[in-house]
């Protein structure tokens, strides 16, 4: 089976939404140095759903850092929608493995956040909050406190807050890890139909091959010591119309896991 490469970046021609070029992250100084990022250079276009795969330690959440304006590069550039980007931006919000969720607010004031911050009108902000609990399921738990969802609500909960901020690029730092496994299935279903629906950049941290192949429209291989891009696939099975469990027993949904399994096994 032929897997496709990412085409490089000199010849691409959409205006990316993200761009990091050879951006480098070191902590210490003299025999005290560690790299923990090296000569990262990637683009992500409008609408992109790009997964990072790779073990523990291979600077996948240092990256997610970098482009959240949490860590700053010790070397290269990162643009957000044509600006240089250092430090936290609304152009760029982040859901984490845990929803985060004020506890003291009802599902749909925790949601109204950033459109309060971003000075939208009353009604208008309400108009929105509805859409986005609409969007994500949650039109009946609107007055709920946090502690009265369940895991899985409370997450979708966390990425409605994070979109009606209306961020350019969307970070997800393996917001179903913590969940079971029906749970984390589910989730997956509603991510990508809300991506189908938003057409938000999204750049989604795993450690689960299939995770990536389900919801990926690309994925990003990283390798550890230092933490470096060492392969990049357009996901043959991003336009599949299969269910989950139909492309799981296909042969090429087997092949390319195994594929990108022993990707990130080797050592280069």
């Amino acid at each position: 089976m032929v897997y496709p490469q990412v085409t490089t970046a000199k010849f691409r021609t959409e205006t990316p939404v993200t761009h990091l070029a050879n951006v480098g992250v070191s902590f210490g100084t003299g025999n005290n140095l560690t790299e923990v990022l090296q000569d990262i250079n990637l683009e992500l276009q409008s609408s992109d759903f790009v997964c990072v795969l790779g073990s523990s330690g291979c600077g996948k959440t240092t990256l997610l850092r970098v482009l959240a304006g949490y860590q700053a590069p010790s070397t290269g550039s990162v643009w957000v929608s044509g600006k240089q980007h250092s430090q936290p931006s609304p152009e760029v919000g982040v859901v984490f493995q845990r929803p985060n969720l004020f506890p003291w607010q009802t599902i749909a004031e925790n949601v109204e956040f950033g459109p309060k911050m971003r000075q939208i009108g009353k009604q208008e902000r309400r108009q929105q909050v509805s859409h986005y609990l609409d969007l994500v399921g949650l039109a009946d738990s609107a007055n709920l406190l946090p502690y009265q969802l369940s895991g899985g609500m409370q997450q979708r909960a966390a990425i409605a807050r994070t979109l009606a901020a209306d961020p350019q690029l969307v970070l997800m730092d393996e917001p179903f890890g913590a969940l079971d496994a029906l749970t984390r299935e589910s989730m997956q279903i509603h991510l990508k139909t809300i991506w189908q629906q938003t057409c938000k950049t999204i750049f989604f941290i795993t450690h689960d091959v299939e995770e990536a192949l389900l919801l990926a429209s690309r994925i990003i291989v990283m390798h550890a010591r230092p933490g470096r891009i060492v392969k990049e696939i357009e996901n043959p099975f991003a336009a599949r119309r299969e269910s989950a469990i139909q492309l799981r027993l296909s042969r090429e949904f087997i092949e390319m896991r195994e594929h990108l399994v022993t990707s990130i096994r080797e050592v280069n």
